[in-house]
């Protein structure tokens, strides 16, 4: 689905004329998108899928192509316990990552990781795994189906 937005300080269109400036946004462009938007999953499951990619995004999993250029942490005060340290978050995002892994079973994990972190496609999944066509549908609903009882959603 391509939406096309007026990018900020464009001139303003006149009536009936296009915005002097804009850029097309692929609203449905991770696998998992194009997947729900389809009707092939159902929202629980897309909403499963998206909180494993975070947990994976937020666990800093992914392959590093350079240096990280995040500022230093700055300490504001003392934190009542209540606060995680970046470090901390990580941990615990990568403990939920794995849980949900471990969640929806041996043989899943594998489908769950190519399309809803690696971003690839359905087919590239399938064959990258030797699965027939048509059979990484049902095992990603079925994987998200338990992620998202892991992830207590209703």
């Amino acid at each position: 689905m391509m939406n096309e937005v007026a990018l900020p300080g464009s001139a303003p269109a006149a009536k009936g004329q296009r915005a002097a400036r804009t850029v097309s946004v692929n609203t449905v462009e991770s696998p998992l998108g194009w997947l729900r938007a389809r009707g092939h999953l159902t929202q629980r499951q897309y909403d499963a899928g998206e909180q494993l990619r975070n947990d994976w995004e937020a666990s800093q999993l992914a392959p590093r192509v350079t240096m990280r250029w995040d500022p230093a942490p700055i300490r504001s005060g003392l934190s009542g316990g209540s606060k995680l340290e970046p470090g901390e978050r990580q941990l615990k995002a990568k403990q939920r990552f794995d849980a949900a892994l471990a969640a929806a079973g041996t043989g899943l994990s594998d489908i769950l990781w190519r399309v809803v972190c690696a971003g690839e496609g359905m087919r590239d999944a399938e064959t990258a795994l030797g699965w027939p066509a048509r059979a990484g549908k049902l095992v990603l609903t079925i994987a998200l189906d338990r992620v998202a009882d892991y992830y207590r959603m209703r």
